[in-house]
């Protein structure tokens, strides 16, 4: 008995799953075929590295008798990293050679440093370099016919201008005027070398075109790496593209470019006797090194991002200026307290009865003036504006006078409330004789350490022996340490 075929109802589904299965096992074959390796997952929006350091110079700040650069923080997108060890080899790269950083002070650029070399000073990293100024910006486009002209009159619509000069014929059939200037800012049709005219004058034209290329014209121009590798860069072929760069200085073309002989990259300096040029700068007239910490030594905040990001002041601006001083006597009231300075209470005065005569009126006791309060040493007082629309950040620092434990130091970061009244969110208080277990806080300056337009508090926390650096974050009523570093040893250079 024959076997019957299958209803004619099922034979599509059948078919289409048979071609759906050869279909799938065809494509499986040239996606294999296509993976090489690893595939990337590099983001082309990823952060640019941002680092923080601290100027620190002896004398007048344009023309410094000693300098140095303390390297802080590098931000590489996702964390704040040590910039003293990131990526050393031996020094670190935010100490690389012609990162230029920009220093700021109260958010505002005061000028540049540029790092031209390094050292390591008792187990930390320091840059030398030169300060120069901000540069100046470029004077505004003069004012041509163009830009004064009526927008109302002017068409919308875009007007084809036949290059002028190009065509000894084109002036007289063109609809313009042949001796205007053309409009630098409307599109422009060029001609094509390659295309065929009846003309004579054109035919001209096209060979001359051919032989005189159109300066205009954009040009392709052959990769070094695609295989012609005579023209390739020396110095290039040597770079390390693993290695994240920070701003470079930028150099004229006349200053004469670093060596890559024995070495794999072309940007780190090399060791030299006698007198060493780092690619133009000079070491010889950059300030000599600063050493140990001088008590008349200066500090200032510097960053090095490759981007140009807009100026961010920090100052708050009272709303009513009276505030400021209110809020400044309280929380110097405060530091006297942590200080030791108020003195204690008088005792109430004991209530004298007096006796009841006729002939006699008592005499009132007059009261005596309150004292004057102590005065505080270097008293420092900074508000600030953390964000954008946020309110006062109010820090005040100060010392007494004397030696050891008599002298005695308070830092006060704080608030003010609702009320009027003053929060304070952090308080340090130490003296001379426990600096190791207590360093003291002193204030260096606000900075954006992440480029997201928020600020953080940069103190300098300086023991008798060492000292740190440590960025703290003010925040809906709280104050949080975000990062320290790591610490200095100080010993040898206080000595």
């Amino acid at each position: 008995m024959s076997s019957r075929p299958l209803p004619f109802r099922f034979r599509p589904f059948a078919q289409f799953v048979l071609t759906l299965a050869f279909a799938v096992a065809l494509g499986a074959a040239p996606a294999a075929a296509q993976y090489v390796g690893q595939v990337s997952n590099a983001d082309k929006n990823a952060p640019e590295l941002r680092a923080v350091a601290v100027l620190e110079w002896v004398g007048d700040k344009e023309h410094p008798t000693r300098s140095r650069i303390v390297p802080i923080t590098v931000f590489d997108g996702q964390q704040l990293q040590d910039a003293a060890i990131y990526l050393a080899r031996p020094q670190p790269l935010a100490l690389d050679h012609e990162v230029e950083y920009q220093l700021k002070e109260d958010g505002k650029n005061t000028g540049l440093f540029v790092v031209y070399g390094a050292a390591d000073e008792n187990g930390s990293w320091v840059g030398y370099g030169k300060l120069e100024p901000m540069p100046k910006p470029k004077p505004p486009k003069p004012l041509t016919a163009h830009d004064w002209k009526d927008d109302d009159v002017a068409s919308d619509q875009p007007v084809l201008h036949r290059k002028h000069g190009s065509d000894s014929g084109s002036g007289s059939s063109g609809s313009g005027n042949p001796s205007e200037a053309p409009d630098p800012d409307r599109p422009t049709l060029h001609k094509s070398p390659d295309s065929g005219n009846d003309s004579g004058s054109d035919s001209g034209s096209n060979s001359g075109s051919q032989s005189a290329p159109d300066p205009d014209r954009p040009t392709l121009h052959k990769s070094p790496d695609s295989g012609d590798t005579s023209t390739a860069s020396s110095s290039s072929a040597g770079d390390d593209p693993d290695r994240p760069k920070l701003t470079k200085k930028q150099t004229s073309d006349e200053e004469p470019s670093v060596s890559s002989v024995d070495t794999t990259d072309p940007n780190r300096p090399k060791l030299k006797r006698g007198q060493v040029s780092y690619g133009g700068g000079d070491l010889t007239a950059a300030p000599p090194a600063l050493k140990g910490l001088p008590p008349e030594m200066h500090q200032e905040v510097a960053v090095s991002d490759p981007r140009n990001t807009p100026e961010h002041p920090w100052d708050y601006s009272w709303a009513n200026p009276d505030d400021q001083q209110k809020y400044k006597a309280q929380l110097e009231d405060m530091a006297r307290t942590a200080l030791g300075l108020n003195p204690p209470p008088a005792p109430a005065p004991a209530k004298k009865t007096a006796a009841k005569t006729s002939t006699h009126k008592t005499s009132k006791v007059a009261t005596p003036p309150p004292p004057e309060p102590a005065p505080l040493q270097d008293e420092q007082f900074r508000v600030f504006e953390l964000a954008y629309g946020s309110g006062a950040t109010m820090v005040l620092s100060a010392h007494t006078a004397g030696t050891g434990a008599d002298e005695k130091f308070v830092t006060l970061v704080a608030q003010p409330d609702l009320y009027g009244n003053v929060v304070v969110l952090l308080k340090n208080a130490t003296d001379g004789a426990h600096l190791d277990d207590t360093p003291r806080m002193h204030l260096i300056d606000a900075v954006d350490a992440m480029a997201d337009n928020r600020g953080e508090l940069l103190f300098e926390l300086r023991g008798a022996t060492g000292r740190q650096f440590a960025l703290y974050r003010v925040l809906r009523g709280q104050i949080t340490r975000l990062f320290v570093s790591s610490d200095a040893d100080t010993s040898e250079a206080n000595n």
